[in-house]
């Protein structure tokens, strides 16, 4: 991997992970437009750290709240604010990772077909902008209850659908249970978290199972890279949220769609 690469697969990651736009997308098409060989697992290890610290660094405050709550609620405290919070985030977790679980390597590289990404990426981003155009906000997270954070993460498990994108899924299923646009996407980016642990951790064993020799500075700059975009991201999303809602993103996952299509066809 030059330079370059790095530079732009590690931005791209950053950039699209957070936002409803789906990051797998991009990751199928940027290797076509450039013909850049495969990135490596290395490589989505670190990418995946450094969007990590940028998500838990950015949250820091809330996730000290929640963690203190939930640590309290094991010691038979009662459960506040964020203990509920905390415990939802547990329970939505788990589709996510059980389905992924069943799927295993094998079955995501079966269903990341150019044109199921390009499918996915079209008619998920048009309910998604339907969901936000319907949705009435009014309800607050911690009155989600375990129904509706299991209901969120259901959408989440979806996500396993190249082209859904995880954090789409996840704001349309708390738009449609009432939140409002900055509240679904605090709930996705708390998702993110325990999600993204879960993905390292898969990767890591994977790496321990079959060593590879990795260009560590190399891959530490990606991870800088990807921290600091990812950072930027979050920040920019939830300050221009509510004033543009929805439609720019999917206005954008149509033409992606629609770009993958001319580009690859139906072909498999």
């Amino acid at each position: 991997m030059d330079l370059l690469q790095l530079l732009v697969l590690a931005l791209i990651q950053g950039v699209t992970e957070f936002l409803p736009i789906s990051s797998s997308a991009h990751l199928i098409l940027v290797p076509v437009v450039t013909g850049w060989p495969d990135q490596g697992l290395a490589f989505d290890l670190a990418v995946h750290l450094g969007t990590l610290v940028a998500v838990l660094g950015y949250f820091r405050e809330d996730v000290a709240r929640m963690l203190l709550a939930w640590t309290g609620s094991l010691a038979g405290r009662s459960l506040d604010p964020d203990a509920r919070l905390a415990w939802g985030v547990i329970l939505a977790t788990i589709p996510a990772v059980a389905a992924g679980t069943w799927l295993g390597i094998s079955g995501e590289s079966v269903m990341r077909q150019p044109w199921i990404v390009a499918l996915a990426s079209i008619v998920f981003g048009v309910l998604l902008g339907w969901v936000d155009w319907r949705a009435r906000s009014g309800r607050a997270v911690v009155d989600l209850g375990l129904r509706g954070f299991l209901g969120i993460g259901l959408a989440q498990a979806l996500a396993l659908i190249p082209g859904a994108s995880r954090s789409g899924m996840t704001i349309m299923a708390g738009r449609a249970l009432g939140l409002s646009r900055q509240d679904a996407a605090r709930v996705s980016f708390f998702l993110a978290m325990p999600i993204t642990v879960a993905a390292i951790a898969y990767e890591a064993v994977q790496l321990i199972a079959e060593p590879v020799a990795a260009p560590w500075a190399m891959l530490s700059l990606a991870a800088l890279l990807a921290a600091v975009a990812a950072w930027i991201t979050i920040h920019l999303f939830l300050a221009l949220l509510q004033r543009m809602g929805m439609m720019p993103f999917v206005i954008y996952r149509i033409v992606l769609g629609v770009v993958l299509l001319a580009v690859f066809g139906f072909e498999g």
